[in-house]
């Protein structure tokens, strides 16, 4: 899921830099790091011995990246076509994935 989104990320990039907050400078730039990130820890992910880094990676991005959903709540011309009550079930969406991402952490064993 992770590298498939990360590759999208520049395949289409402007639906990302439709989702990044205007206070962030260097969209471009932001869009391909978080693109990289997440192919780099997908791929990371599936490898037994990287996997718990890769997953307290994965939890760093996901904390990153929160913003950019917030603003797609707040936002009308960010939502892409989503409505709104979707975005909002999106947001707790982020913290169960930090959660799933942790139980596989060398912090958990």
């Amino acid at each position: 899921m992770y590298i498939l989104a990360g590759i999208n990320h520049f395949r289409k990039p402007r639906l990302y830099l439709k989702i990044i907050p205007p206070y962030f400078p260097k969209p471009k730039l932001l869009n391909a790091l978080s693109g990289f990130a997440e192919i780099a820890l997908g791929i990371l992910l599936c490898i037994p011995a990287t996997s718990p880094y890769a997953a307290l990676g994965l939890i760093a991005l996901l904390i990153c990246v929160f913003p950019a959903n917030l603003f797609m709540y707040q936002n009308e011309t960010a939502r892409l076509g989503f409505s709104k009550w979707l975005l909002l079930l999106r947001l707790p969406l982020q913290v169960v994935l930090i959660i799933w991402a942790y139980a596989y952490t060398p912090l958990i064993k």
